[in-house]
């Protein structure tokens, strides 16, 4: 505990003076962020590079790509009752360089929100960002489609919101973050303008990450006391579930009505 004197200070002092004012300037402090290891970011990646092994190997035992016969995004067979093609294409990709750069995101930006989500958030913040990427496909363009970067827009956008929400624990880097979370999603969508490149499928999954984050991610307000601060999230228990519903519900119904 520290004892504060009644003491003033003479103003002809200058230690006194020096250290009055290095009491009054602010202080860092540290704060305690969620950590966890990202058991479902390396998940969602190992499964994923098992179904393009799979892949590979059918293709060249049967002749065909069997998994993505199976799951890949073709408008026809979704209107005739194949509705898990709005999901399954995430697990899906189209070359070795295909997958390598999406799971690499993967691994760059997953673990970050991991933490803040906790396990289960982040798969449905993932999965329901693939939905939104398959919808809009879906609507706005006939060509099929396969891949994650559906859902890496979406954890772009959740990035992104994140750290506007929680700016208050960045500091001055949190301007800095968002323009660069804001420059990674505006130069994807460009090179996505290149033939062969679905960004509608892009836009999908950056709206459904950006509705997810928005009204369902976590808010932090600082808690504890000095010299060690935790953080705890503002959002209503429940709130980030009624998201997801309603998010889900709103592609659902965009792409079947």
């Amino acid at each position: 505990m520290t004892d504060y004197s009644n003491d003033t200070p003479k103003q002809d002092d200058p230690q006194a003076l020096q250290s009055e004012e290095i009491n009054s300037s602010p202080a860092l402090v540290r704060v305690r962020l969620p950590h966890d290891s990202p058991k479902m970011t390396y998940t969602i990646m190992g499964i994923t590079i098992v179904i393009y092994m799979l892949q590979v190997t059918t293709n060249q035992i049967l002749g065909y790509d069997l998994p993505a016969f199976l799951g890949m995004k073709v408008n026809e067979l979704i209107s005739e009752g194949q509705w898990w093609r709005l999901l399954t294409p995430v697990l899906l990709h189209g070359s070795i360089i295909h997958i390598g750069v999406n799971m690499y995101a993967l691994y760059i930006l997953g673990p970050v929100l991991e933490d803040f989500y906790d396990h289960w958030k982040f798969l449905m913040l993932y999965l329901v960002s693939a939905l939104g990427g398959a919808t809009f496909s879906f609507i706005l363009t006939d060509n099929p489609s396969l891949g994650a970067s559906t859902a890496i827009f979406g954890l772009i956008a959740a990035n992104g919101v994140f750290v506007y929400h929680n700016r208050m624990l960045y500091g001055k880097r949190a301007q800095e973050a968002l323009r660069s979370m804001i420059s990674v999603a505006v130069i994807n969508l460009v090179i996505g303008l290149a033939p062969g490149i679905d960004n509608w499928a892009h836009l999908g999954g950056l709206l459904g990450g950006l509705a997810v984050s928005w009204f369902g991610g976590p808010v932090y307000k600082l808690a504890g006391a000095p010299p060690e601060y935790g953080v705890i999230d503002q959002r209503k228990r429940g709130v980030f579930s009624l998201t997801i519903v309603f998010t889900a519900l709103a592609f659902i119904l965009l792409a079947f009505y």
